[in-house]
């Protein structure tokens, strides 16, 4: 492969579509870039998929695209051009009419681009108001259209619906719906299936897809879940501290990758078919004024050289429509995708039950939410609880760690029966057993250091203070990952892995023997998602801590878990060794599951 430097005046300007020419966001009052030399094409009914660590600008190339930049930024360079028109350019009001019209955005969290005080019906009618399209009978015609088209019902039932009565399936549609309305050309999603089941995620990216093709629509699709980009993206451009790292076809990056950036991001994944040794990305992506010189992967990269540090690489061709950015991906060799699998855990091995749940019934007031789910846990296992939402498993996974009080049936800890309540429990086995929530953002104190964190534990169940807790507390900072530096830190300064990393300390100073960890890495970049893994699975290794891991990503049960209940609608209808729930399911839904998984072998 002969690489050559990329000339931007040779990209072709598709008829329709989108150019982003030499874009650049600083911040302002100081001359530090956000994003910068960004080039890319958007061609009329093709999906580009926007991929790359938290930090790494992608929303920021989002919104741009709309003539927008966040609080304390300024797009300071280049050209968005929708038909010709400078979007940059453009008078306020003419932006303004453009946005939503011509190119409409769908956010990540789509129950806040709805009135939660607005029926749906009211609300899709009222966006067709506002830009004068057609007449009142004509527009309640146009939504009933446009929510079939999205797979929603499209009864008056329906339409007098609020945000709050859909699920988060439904809200994502109905906004799919609405940014589709107005027929625009260029559709910006910004990380739009994070946090829904597979079977939701897959429902809401065919239906988006189908709609950019059929109308003929340009979408940038922006998230951190390369499986999913493998499953929807005509294209990808992989993005790192403010500059796109690699861009190609989709089938040439995920086959061949050529930045060690993308190849680092792909062995971050978990597989379906197959176990792995997950692991995250050493070091972190840096912020805005706090990148290296040079490539600014070289601090990270175990490729990088000297010349690497002196001097920024430029976008360079490597093969027809596949770009790169580095100057030595002649050199580094080729990458297969089954480099880091492993042996799927043994389904024979002797199991020492530590935890077990029989005929757990569970009720949200008169109504039955759970029925009759029997399983256990095994010393230094880890057992997954997996399932649409919906399906009971945050509820079962509250109830047998003491935070939902509900319900009926049997859980035994080491063979003695434990009270419903976590409150009604001893210390002893309120310690030993511990919870780290979903949210890494609302479950750690905002008002306390993160040294204070970590050491609540320790002082409730009288394991340690003064100088000895705070040994204690940097050798859990150093087990996970995060620098004794943090310690006067509070959590509004941490990312969302960080923030994770936290949550885990703070269960591990109570030293448990089971962590029960519902959808811990649901909205992290895949390379957070990695680290964090592999943290627990050398806690399982080391310290033999049992885990009950509740998810919807099936991929990452391949990879850490030994046994697996599949959940539907609050019974298990399927469960066994990981291996053979995966590779021999008996029942349809398991079935169904398994194929609405994005993968990406």
């Amino acid at each position: 492969m002969t690489a050559t430097t990329r000339d931007v005046q040779q990209t072709p300007t598709p008829s329709g579509g989108l150019v982003i020419e030499d874009l650049g966001v600083t911040l302002t009052g100081r001359p530090v870039d956000v994003v910068d030399d960004i080039d890319l094409v958007l061609r009329p009914g093709e999906v580009v998929g926007l991929v790359g660590e938290s930090g790494s600008g992608k929303t920021t190339v989002g919104t741009s695209l709309l003539a927008y930049s966040r609080a304390g930024a300024l797009i300071s360079s280049g050209k968005v051009l929708l038909e010709g028109r400078d979007v940059l350019k453009l008078p306020w009001r003419e932006v303004r009419q453009l946005r939503g019209e011509e190119i409409a955005y769908v956010p990540q969290d789509p129950a806040s681009a709805l009135n939660p005080s607005i029926r749906i019906g009211k609300q899709l009618v009222e966006l067709q108001e506002l830009r004068g399209i057609g007449t009142a009978e004509s527009r309640l015609q146009a939504a009933r259209e446009g929510l079939t088209e999205v797979g929603l019902p499209n009864d008056t039932e329906f339409l007098r619906r609020y945000a709050h009565q859909l699920s988060g399936g439904q809200v994502q549609r109905v906004a799919l719906a609405m940014s589709f309305l107005p027929k625009p050309k260029v559709l910006v999603l910004d990380e739009p299936t994070t946090g829904l089941d597979v079977t939701t995620q897959k429902m809401v990216l065919d239906t988006m897809a189908q709609l950019c093709r059929d109308h003929g629509v340009s979408a940038l699709y922006v998230t951190h879940d390369l499986a999913v980009v493998a499953n929807i993206a005509d294209r990808v451009a992989v993005m790192y501290a403010g500059q796109i790292a690699e861009l190609g076809p989709k089938d040439t990056i995920f086959a061949n990758p050529s930045h060690p950036y993308t190849r680092a991001l792909l062995d971050s994944i978990p597989h379906l078919s197959q176990a792995r040794d997950v692991k995250g990305i050493p070091g972190r992506t840096p912020a805005p004024g706090m990148r290296p010189g040079g490539c600014r992967f070289n601090d990270r990269c175990a490729h990088a050289i000297d010349e690497c540090r002196q001097q920024v690489p430029p976008l360079i061709t490597v093969a027809p429509d596949h770009e790169v950015r580095c100057i030595r991906v002649d050199e580094i060799g080729t990458w297969d995708i089954q480099r880091g699998t492993i042996p799927d855990a043994d389904p024979d091995r002797k199991r020492d039950i530590i935890l077990s749940v029989e005929g757990l019934d569970i009720f949200y007031g008169r109504k039955q939410i759970v029925h009759d789910v029997t399983f256990d846990l095994a010393k230094g296992e880890v057992v997954a609880l997996v399932g649409e939402s919906g399906s009971g498993k945050t509820t079962i996974s509250r109830s047998v760690g003491g935070l939902h009080k509900d319900w009926t049936g049997t859980v035994a800890f080491e063979g003695r029966e434990l009270a419903n309540s976590a409150r009604k429990r001893s210390a002893e086995d309120r310690r030993r057993i511990q919870y780290i929530f979903q949210n890494p953002y609302l479950s750690l104190n905002p008002r306390l250091t993160i040294e204070q964190i970590i050491k609540r534990p320790m002082e409730l169940f009288g394991i340690a203070k003064g100088k000895q807790a705070t040994d204690r507390v940097l050798e859990l900072m150093e087990q996970v990952a995060l620098g004794s530096a943090m310690l006067r830190y509070q959590a509004s300064r941490l990312s969302g892995g960080e923030r994770q990393r936290v949550a885990i300390a703070r269960a591990l100073a109570a030293e448990p023997d089971v962590m029960i960890c519902d959808e811990i890495t649901s909205a992290l970049d895949v390379s957070v998602q990695g680290s964090i893994v592999a943290l627990l699975e050398g806690l399982r290794k080391q310290r033999g801590i049992s885990m009950i891991f509740v998810t919807h990503n099936l991929a990452l049960v391949r990879s850490i878990a030994a046994r697996v209940q599949i959940l539907q609608e609050g019974r298990v209808v399927e469960a066994g060794s990981v291996v053979e729930v995966m590779e021999r399911p008996r029942e349809e839904y398991t079935r169904k599951l398994l194929s609405d998984s994005p993968r990406i072998a």
